[in-house]
C-alpha cells in the first residue's frame, strides 16, 4: 500500500511574508497556504522517496493567536489522518511562539493507539520571503523524522534537532536554534536527511493521553490563568481574577503560579493563592526557571506542583484535568 504523509498547515512565521527579503522581524505571519509553501521546496518530492503528500489547511493564524477553536479543529484533523490506514505520519507546520503548547496538547488528547504513528511539528524563525529562510530545511528534517522507523508520538523538529512534546520549550527570541528540551535533552538530530536518535521516543502510555476529543470538543474550555512570582509580587492580581466575573464571562477555575527557584512564592502572593484555593480554585505550583523541576517538600507549602511541566504546559494539564472531572460529574 502506498504510504502517505499528511501535511497540516496552521500558519505561523514559516508561512509569513515581508515586503523585503532582508526583513526577518517585520513580516506578517500566516500568508502562504501549506500546499503553496511546500510546493516551493524543490527537494521535498525527492525527500519523500515515493511517499505521497496530502495537504490540508487546518488554520491560518499567527501562533500567538492560537486558541481553543484552532486546537479543537487540529486535534480532530490529526486524529482523522492518523486513522487512515495509508497515512503513515502527520507533519504540522506551526508558528514558533506557541508550538510547545500545541505539541503538548496534542500529545495529551490524541488516542494512545494512534500515537504509534509520528506527529511532527515544525516551524521557522524566518518568514518564507526571507533571503535565507529556515523553513524549507526544517520541513525536510521533519519529513526525515516522520519517515524514521523509530519515530512515534508527538515530536517537534527545528534547526536539525528532535524534541519530545513534553519537554520542548522556545528559549530564544530570534536565533534559528530557538528550542531546547532542558534537562531531558533532545531525542535526536537530523544530519543530512538521516536521524541520529539519542533516546527512544516516549510511548503513548507515557504521554498521559486519556481524553476523547469527540466527547469534549463542544465543551467550554475551562478558564485557567498563569501568574508569576517576582520581587514584591502581591495577591492583588489573584484576588482580582477570582472576583465575581462579568455577566457571560467564565469564572476562574484554576491558577498556575510560575514561582521563583524551586517554586517559591512571595508571602503576599501565596496568601492570595491560598485564599483562592479555599474558594475552590485549583492551584498548581510551577517554576519560572528554564531548567529543573519543582522538588516537592515542606517548602512548597502544600500546593500541588506541576510534575516537572513548564507553567504553560501545567496550565494545559490542569485544563484537561478539570474537563475530565466535569465530564465525570456529568456522568459522561
Amino acid at each position: 500500500m502506498l504510504k502517505k504523509v499528511a501535511f497540516l498547515g496552521t500558519g505561523g512565521t514559516i508561512a509569513g511574508t515581508a515586503s523585503s527579503a532582508s526583513d526577518n522581524v517585520g513580516y506578517r505571519a500566516a500568508q502562504v497556504g501549506v500546499a503553496q509553501l511546500l510546493d516551493a521546496i524543490a527537494p521535498l518530492r525527492s525527500a519523500l522517496g515515493g511517499w505521497e503528500p496530502v495537504f490540508e489547511q487546518v488554520a491560518q493564524v499567527d501562533s500567538k493567536d492560537m486558541g481553543w477553536a484552532q486546537w479543537s479543529a487540529l486535534a480532530q484533523r490529526v486524529q482523522h489522518q492518523l486513522s487512515q490506514p495509508d497515512v503513515a505520519a502527520v507533519v504540522i507546520t506551526h508558528g514558533t511562539d506557541t508550538l510547545e503548547e500545541t505539541a503538548y496538547f496534542l500529545s495529551r488528547v490524541l488516542p494512545v493507539d494512534l500515537q504509534a504513528k509520528p506527529v511532527v511539528l515544525t516551524c521557522a524563525m524566518r518568514p518564507a520571503s526571507s533571503l535565507v529562510p529556515d523553513g524549507p530545511q526544517n520541513v525536510l528534517d521533519a519529513v526525515a523524522v516522520a519517515q524514521s522507523a523509530q519515530a512515534r508520538g508527538v515530536l517537534a523538529v527545528c534547526a536539525g534537532t528532535v524534541h519530545c512534546a513534553r519537554d520542548v520549550q522556545k528559549v530564544h527570541t530570534y536565533r534559528l536554534n530557538a528550542f531546547d528540551s532542558g534537562d531531558a535533552g533532545p531525542l535526536g538530530y537530523v544530519e543530512e536527511g538521516v536521524v541520529r536518535w539519542l533516546h527512544a521516543c516516549p510511548t503513548g502510555a507515557n504521554t498521559g493521553a486519556r481524553m476523547d476529543w469527540q466527547r469534549w470538543a463542544a465543551v467550554d474550555w475551562p478558564r485557567v490563568e498563569i501568574v508569576m512570582n517576582y520581587v514584591g509580587a502581591s495577591g492583588a492580581s489573584v484576588r482580582a481574577m477570582c472576583a465575581a466575573p462579568a455577566i457571560g464571562a467564565q469564572p476562574v477555575q484554576g491558577i498556575v503560579v510560575a514561582g521563583t527557584g524551586n517554586g517559591t512564592i512571595h508571602q503576599d502572593l501565596e496568601r492570595g493563592l491560598l485564599e483562592a484555593q479555599a474558594q475552590g480554585v485549583r492551584i498548581v505550583r510551577a517554576t519560572r526557571c528554564a531548567q529543573g523541576v519543582v522538588v516537592a517538600g515542606p517548602a512548597t507549602g502544600g500546593l500541588a506542583h506541576s510534575e516537572g511541566l513548564s507553567p504553560v504546559k501545567a496550565r494545559i494539564a490542569l485544563m484537561l484535568e478539570l474537563m475530565a472531572e466535569q465530564q465525570c460529574a456529568n456522568g459522561q
